[in-house]
């Protein structure tokens, strides 16, 4: 979350009235991540966040915003898109496209222990199964083809021992995606960004989940994957803690067990994680674009990660 686009309460004058919510009387830009821009708006009749999309077009969006509206059918707990008079999801505002969603309750739990991992494996497990019958498909836009035509632009900024690392992971992927385990994997909408910020909770209760505009079609151990890869270390190092590891993996489990095709590729997959995340971080730190509140992310965090994965293989799936 960012701000790019700025907005005021005398910008959404009119604007709100489109929406059954009142009139608009507090608005707050949101300074964290670096996508969209967001503002906590509170209402006459509740609480909401405002999502203003800087590089997604309006075609594109229908997935995001019908995949959350589909989840929180499903009992999952994730932002409701609010619907305008006319049934619209996506308004635009200041040219651009737009949303509003519920806001969660809670708070982002950065410290997590083994009860919080816990509660994120099975409500990923949960997403993935009630995600399985939804019906519009978008590929991980972040995913293999991005990886493969994104690393030469920023390896011109990487010295010798970065590139190299960078060039061999990308080859290493894109052969394990063309073997014989990586097809046979389960695949449906994942989240693909499900970070300690993106996750609220009420004490050790799970509350809710949001984020999902990098969600997409991948395979499900990707997800999981990526998940481990924040929750489950230590964030100095990069290391991971097998007592969360294993409290996320067997949670999600006892839900929606894994196969032995995903124990195979789950190695592979943890390495995919984190260099989808060195190689976004390194494009936003010397490829950036301006925002009126923007705080980049270290690279170097997922360098390490990645560094760690080739070098000490994670504890296997149950």
């Amino acid at each position: 979350m960012a701000v790019f686009t700025a907005v005021s309460l005398d910008d959404l004058h009119q604007w709100i009235k489109q929406y059954p919510l009142g009139n608009a009387v507090g608005l707050e830009g949101i300074s964290s991540g670096i996508d969209n821009s967001n503002f906590f708006l509170s209402t006459e009749r509740g609480e909401y966040v405002l999502t203003i999309f800087e590089n997604l077009r309006f075609d594109q969006l229908p997935f995001y915003v019908k995949l959350m509206a589909h989840l929180a059918e499903r009992g999952i707990p994730v932002p409701a898109p609010v619907a305008n008079a006319d049934g619209e999801l996506v308004v635009t505002l200041q040219g651009k496209p737009a949303i509003v969603v519920s806001r969660l309750q809670g708070s982002s739990q950065l410290d997590p222990q083994p009860v919080h991992c816990a509660e994120v494996g099975r409500m990923l497990a949960r997403m993935h199964l009630a995600a399985q019958d939804f019906t519009l498909h978008q590929p991980n836009l972040r995913g293999l083809d991005w990886w493969v035509a994104t690393a030469p632009a920023v390896l011109p900024f990487l010295d010798g021992d970065e590139a190299a690392l960078l060039r061999a992971e990308v080859d290493y992927q894109a052969a394990f995606a063309a073997g014989p385990v990586y097809p046979k994997l389960a695949r449906g909408p994942v989240h693909a960004d499900l970070f300690r910020n993106n996750v609220m909770f009420e004490g050790e209760r799970l509350s809710g989940c949001f984020d999902f505009y990098f969600a997409g079609v991948d395979t499900w151990l990707y997800d999981v994957a990526v998940t481990v890869n924040d929750w489950c270390i230590d964030l100095a190092t990069g290391k991971l803690d097998e007592a969360r590891v294993h409290a996320l993996l067997d949670a999600y489990h006892a839900v929606r067990p894994f196969t032995p095709d995903e124990r195979a590729a789950w190695q592979p997959m943890l390495r995919a994680g984190a260099l989808r995340f060195w190689l976004s971080r390194l494009y936003d730190l010397h490829l950036p674009r301006a925002a009126e509140l923007l705080t980049p992310h270290d690279p170097t965090h997922f360098e390490r990660i990645l560094r760690e994965r080739i070098a000490c293989p994670a504890p296997n799936l149950p």
